[in-house]
C-alpha cells in the first residue's frame, strides 16, 4: 500500500472513532444530566411535560398534579392585576388574594382538583367555598360568589375546571365590582382547617410571571 493510501485510511478511522465517542458521550451527559432533573422533579412532586403538566414552565406547587386554571371563566391572564399585597382595613392587614374582576353571574370554576372541605357563609367573604388538594397542603379558597353550583355539597371531590359557582358580589363586596376573591393557603396535613397556614401569592401561578 501507497503512503498515501495508509494516511488517508488512518485519518478515516480516527475520524469515525471520534464521532462515535462523541455520539456515545453526548448520550450519556443528556441521561446524567437532563434526565436525572426530570427524575428530580418527578420526586419532589412536579410531573414531568406529558404526565399531567398544563403546559411547560408553568408554576405548580409541591403536591399539585397540573399548574393553576384561572378559576374564572372567560378571564386570560392579561386581564389580571396583582393584588396580594394591597392594604385591606385601613392599613391593618395585606389583603392576601387575587381580585379576579368578572360581571355577576359568570361561572368561577376549580383552579386546581380537590375536596370541598367547606361551604361557609361569613360577614366579610359572603358565599365561600374551601377546596383542599389530595395532600391536604392546600387550599384554594373561593369569596364573594353570587352562588353555589347545583348540587355543590361539602367532601364532594371536584375535578379542574367543574364549575363550583357565580361571581357575585356577597360579604363586604361592592355591588359596583362584583368579582371573585380567590386565595391560596398552604398548611400541614393534619390540619383539621387551615391553621397554620401560609398565603401564596396566586398571580405568578395564574401568569407565569
Amino acid at each position: 500500500m501507497k503512503l498515501a493510501d495508509r494516511l488517508l485510511t488512518i485519518v478515516v478511522t480516527v475520524t469515525l472513532t471520534s464521532a462515535v465517542w462523541i455520539l456515545v458521550g453526548s448520550f450519556y451527559i443528556d441521561d446524567l444530566g437532563t434526565g436525572g432533573m426530570r427524575a428530580e422533579r418527578r420526586s419532589a412532586g412536579a410531573p414531568a411535560v406529558g404526565e399531567g403538566q398544563a403546559e411547560p414552565g408553568r408554576s405548580v406547587l409541591p403536591g399539585e398534579s397540573a399548574s393553576l386554571i384561572i378559576p374564572v371563566e372567560g378571564v386570560t391572564a392579561a386581564q389580571l392585576s396583582d393584588t396580594f399585597a394591597d392594604d385591606r382595613g385601613d392599613g391593618e392587614r395585606l389583603h392576601e388574594a387575587l381580585d379576579i374582576m368578572a360581571p355577576r353571574g359568570t361561572p368561577v370554576i376549580a383552579a386546581a382538583p380537590g375536596t370541598i372541605g367547606s361551604l361557609f357563609q361569613s360577614e366579610a367573604g359572603g358565599n365561600t367555598i374551601y377546596v383542599r388538594s389530595a395532600d391536604r397542603r392546600t387550599i384554594h379558597y373561593y369569596a364573594h360568589l353570587d352562588a353555589y353550583a347545583l348540587g355543590l355539597q361539602e367532601g364532594q371531590q371536584v375535578s379542574q375546571g367543574q364549575r363550583l359557582g357565580t361571581v357575585g358580589f356577597s360579604g363586604n363586596a361592592s355591588p359596583e365590582a362584583p368579582h371573585l376573591h380567590f386565595a391560596i393557603l398552604r398548611t400541614t396535613p393534619d390540619a383539621e382547617w387551615w391553621e397554620p397556614a401560609t398565603a401564596i401569592n396566586p398571580y405568578p401561578l395564574l401568569t407565569n410571571r
